[in-house]
């Protein structure tokens, strides 16, 4: 049944965005009203809904065959390659008006855009929150739509508001593919920081056993964990991005493992105790589950480090907020090491990543002496 929806802007935009609120379906599906073989576009977009929580028809993936104007091609070439650079995106097309939406994520999302940056930006807020978006050929004739020049001015500015709010969110470390993307960021420092961090940590579980991973995030050392491993962190955006690597995962807190005592042969914590007050109980907890000589694997910086303090003030300066900020314990070497040597562990390994990030190797004693 169809039922029409009358809005009280013109414009694509209101429309799509008064469709969306009238949606109730299990699924959403969008399209250009001035397309040829529209049906055919929308059948295929349904057979491929399996593929990912978007589907999104492609202009720009191989076997695409569209027809448009010139200028609408280069304008439209240009704005997506800006927003895929930019915002460091694995889609080609973020502005196709062809789309399939699972409805429960499409109405989870707090949308803001009004104009075709809207179409950006439900694509932007799904992968921040490690949804699935998938792209496939899209077939058809859009030649005869044109656009004035006020129109498009208009529409510029929206997209260059859009791109900044959503750069943000695209670089925060709460949006669900942030560890999985820093392994090949543009960056070279945080390319070479992430890719070593990978190498140090795979090489100290290796030959292990299965690992119980707290705190996983979406990294890509997911995917190296030996079989049987367990992967656990409290954000579902990163467990939802991290569902890509096949690892047995779980939504919980590292404050209260949900496993039983001595259940792994190794434990893994990167990256996450400097994060939770030195009195929590995160560390009792990660020796719980660790069993009897057993490894535990824990990352941090150094905080007995000039060059992480430094790095650090620098980080806090050039991004206000940012992650520094959110590093709430220091801890040091030498802390570390005689907290787990005065309770019988043995002190097996240390690396650093530029002199700044610690991480260390102890093994548990078979047998306790004293709280673990």
């Amino acid at each position: 049944m169809l039922r029409p929806i009358d809005t009280t802007e013109p414009g694509f935009g209101p429309a799509l965005r008064a469709g969306l609120r009238a949606a109730r379906g299990d699924y959403v599906l969008t399209l250009d009203a001035h397309a040829t073989q529209a049906l055919d576009v929308l059948r295929t977009l349904w057979e491929h809904r399996q593929c990912g929580e978007i589907i999104v028809a492609s202009r720009y993936v191989e076997g695409a065959v569209v027809g448009m104007s010139a200028p609408r091609r280069v304008a439209s070439r240009a704005v997506n390659r800006i927003f895929a650079r930019g915002l460091s995106l694995p889609v080609t097309d973020v502005s196709s008006a062809f789309c399939l939406y699972r409805g429960d994520v499409l109405r989870s999302q707090r949308l803001d855009a009004s104009d075709y940056d809207l179409l950006p930006e439900i694509l932007v807020r799904a992968l921040a929150a490690g949804w699935r978006v998938a792209e496939i050929p899209l077939r058809t004739d859009l030649s005869r739509r044109s656009r004035a020049i006020g129109p498009l001015v208009r529409l510029s500015r929206a997209y260059a508001r859009t791109f900044t709010s959503l750069w943000k969110l695209r670089n925060s470390i709460a949006a669900g593919d942030y560890d999985a993307r820093a392994h090949d960021s543009v960056i070279p420092l945080q390319r070479y920081w992430q890719r070593q961090r990978h190498k140090h940590i795979t090489e100290l579980i290796a030959g292990q056993g299965p690992v119980c991973d707290v705190g996983c995030g979406s990294s890509k050392i997911i995917a190296a964990l030996p079989q049987g491993s367990v992967a656990l962190d409290i954000l579902p955006q990163k467990l939802r991005y991290a569902r890509r690597y096949g690892v047995p995962l779980v939504h919980g807190s590292g404050f209260t493992l949900p496993f039983a005592d001595a259940s792994f042969p190794c434990v893994l914590c990167s990256q996450v105790i400097e994060h939770v007050r030195m009195d929590s109980p995160m560390i009792s907890e990660l020796l719980r589950v660790l069993a009897p000589g057993g490894r535990l694997v824990l990352g941090t910086p150094d905080y007995d480090r000039w060059e992480w303090v430094y790095m650090e003030k620098a980080y806090g300066f050039f991004k206000p907020g940012g992650y520094a900020e959110e590093h709430i314990a220091h801890y040091t070497y030498k802390g570390l090491v005689e907290y787990f040597v005065s309770r019988g562990y043995v002190h097996e390994a240390t690396r650093y990543i530029l002199r700044g990030e610690l991480i260390l190797a102890f093994r548990k004693p078979e047998t306790t002496r004293g709280p673990t």
